[in-house]
């Protein structure tokens, strides 16, 4: 960040971790054309970073190895300048002053990768805000806000492990969830996730399994991502980028989202640092990530 593009001695540092779906199962389709799902989520301390700080008018820039895939600039139209946006005027309402910022988004994950990366910038950028504004908000209120954002917001807000149903603002929270050793695997190649819900035949589909108590690798065995195989046929590098995985010993392979980011479990985190560093070693045009859950 330019030392003129802020003004005020004190920043506000809000992370946005990654997103995992673990399992994600569409269970239906609404009237509205919205699809209705079933997913476990977990956070990782893989993720990008807001920074926020006071100055003489709003601005936005951004850093970070995949800065260059979005657009910055003052005022961009992006989900960080709109949570901004939509956060003060939610706050307005109330009288609550919100001084002009600065904000700055470490761009850290790749762009449009089924791990929630604008969403979790978004969820970031209004708990920085909170923080920055030393402001308060009806937590239903500011529910409402994350999902006027979209509908991955609510969850990204909550940064915790999860089980979102309904559109995704339906949230149960999962304390007992262990840590996990994942890498994260993407081929730097987009896909679309419309036109991967478009592919799917299929939008009536079982529900999450049961899970025994404690038994959540036996849970994750028996799920799966419906999205995974119209992702696969859409884009190949999917079905590619999982084999690497699970030759490298990870114990379940999947695809996060609507890809066409895969992660790997590994029953260590050394054991994910080493992977790590092989996938890079055969693919270093690829993004491969070692990193644990939070």
């Amino acid at each position: 960040m330019r030392a003129d593009d802020i003004t005020g001695a004190v920043e506000t540092t809000e992370a946005a971790p990654a997103k995992i779906n673990l399992a994600l199962h569409v269970t239906g389709q609404r009237a509205d054309g919205y699809h209705l799902l079933e997913t476990l989520v977990t956070f990782t301390e893989a993720g990008d970073a807001i920074h926020v700080r006071d100055a003489d008018a709003d601005t936005f820039s951004i850093s970070g190895p995949f800065s260059d895939l979005l657009r910055a600039g003052d005022g961009g139209d992006n989900l960080v300048t709109r949570a901004r946006d939509l956060l003060r005027d939610a706050l307005a309402s109330t009288g609550q002053p919100t001084r002009p910022v600065a904000i700055h988004l470490e761009k850290n994950l790749p762009v449009a990768s089924g791990i929630g990366g604008g969403s979790a910038d978004a969820a970031a950028t209004l708990r920085a805000l909170l923080r920055h504004w030393n402001a308060v908000i009806d937590p239903q209120k500011l529910a409402s806000v994350a999902l006027a954002l979209g509908a991955d917001v609510p969850m990204c807000l909550e940064s915790r492990s999860l089980i979102a149903r309904g559109i995704g603002e339906d949230i149960e929270p999962v304390a007992d969830l262990p840590e996990l050793f994942l890498v994260l695997a993407n081929p730097l190649k987009a896909v679309s996730t419309p036109e991967i819900f478009r592919r799917l035949l299929d939008k009536a589909n079982p529900s999450l399994p049961v899970r025994e108590a404690g038994g959540w690798m036996e849970f994750l065995a028996q799920s799966r991502n419906d999205l995974e195989a119209p992702a696969k046929a859409l884009l190949p590098e999917v079905s590619e980028i999982a084999g690497m995985l699970s030759q490298e010993g990870a114990s379940l392979v999947r695809m996060s989202g609507s890809g066409a980011t895969c992660f790997g479990i590994f029953h260590s985190f050394d054991a994910a640092q080493k992977a790590e560093t092989s996938l890079r070693n055969k693919r270093p045009d690829w993004y491969f990530q070692a990193t644990r859950t939070i």
